[in-house]
């Protein structure tokens, strides 16, 4: 990819990361752009590395979550397991959550894939539906593609509704 284009990409998930943040609020108007913004700086800062299959995965990624209305950052109570390779050879990771809420709600959990070198190379959206009240959740982040080398997951956006 060009170094034009991965700054056109780049400064596309942006404007559409903070265009997110400016939507996702909950009902008393408090903004929970805070893990978007975070998730922006994160593409921004990874532009030099991002390669088409990442930049697809983000902009669906951004889509999913722009989809949640009246969501809450629920980033710490997200937990992941550690990776491992499917037998398709793609990238597989346990993600737990914990409902601390007093009635059944879902989440939306984005995971960002990183390589060795630190660089964005996926990145999914893992949806828990309908955690019980003070309950654990489980589901299961899988690249949309194989991944080479060390890979790193980590939680970017967390969303409770």
């Amino acid at each position: 990819m060009t170094g034009r284009r991965v700054r056109g990409a780049a400064a596309g998930l942006l404007a559409g990361a903070v265009l997110l943040g400016t939507a996702a609020c909950s009902d008393d108007g408090n903004p929970v752009s805070g893990a978007v913004s975070e998730a922006a700086s994160a593409v921004a800062s990874a532009a030099e590395g991002v390669t088409d299959a990442a930049s697809e995965a983000a902009a669906k990624a951004e889509q999913q979550l722009s989809e949640v209305k009246d969501g809450v950052d629920a980033r710490d109570e997200v937990r992941l397991g550690d990776p491992a390779t499917d037998a398709d050879g793609r990238t597989t990771v346990p993600v737990t959550v914990d409902n601390t809420d007093d009635q059944a709600r879902s989440f939306a959990v984005q995971v960002t894939f990183k390589n060795g070198e630190g660089k964005l190379v996926d990145t999914v959206v893992v949806t828990i539906s309908d955690v019980p009240a003070g309950k654990p959740g489980e589901g299961t982040a899988r690249s949309t593609h194989k991944l080479s080398g060390s890979v790193t997951p980590s939680v970017t956006t967390a969303l409770r509704y």
